[in-house]
């Protein structure tokens, strides 16, 4: 096994308020596609890397309970948590340092209700 995770989904109640707001935080774009009742907005990912995306569909509603992902924010995560709060989310945990060697996380609420962090190094 590479990777604990595979893939994860990020419950959207407006689909493009959420796209809004992750592609303002994170400062990427993401690739919208439909895949049956399902509208998925793809967060980029490079060669064969854990890859995620927000969907909308009837099944999946936005909780701040429950599992929560880590984004991976690059070098340092100050950047994207700074662009939280404007986007319409607000910081539950700020930049927090781990130890030397893992780095920093911090926590937010996203536009749609979810809890979600951001892991960097520094």
């Amino acid at each position: 096994m590479d990777n604990a995770v595979n893939w994860f989904e990020i419950p959207a109640a407006d689909f493009e308020r959420a796209i809004r707001f992750y592609e303002n935080v994170m400062a990427c774009k993401l690739e919208r596609m439909t895949m049956g009742d399902a509208m998925m907005a793809m967060f980029p990912t490079s060669g064969s890397g854990v890859g995620g995306c927000l969907v909308s569909h009837p099944m999946m509603k936005p909780s701040p309970n429950g599992s929560c992902v880590y984004l991976n924010a690059g070098k340092d995560l100050a950047p994207a948590l700074a662009r939280v709060a404007p986007a319409g989310g607000s910081v539950v945990v700020p930049r927090t340092k781990i130890s030397d060697e893992i780095g920093y996380f911090a926590v937010f609420i996203d536009s749609e209700g979810n809890r979600v962090g951001l892991h960097s190094t520094h």
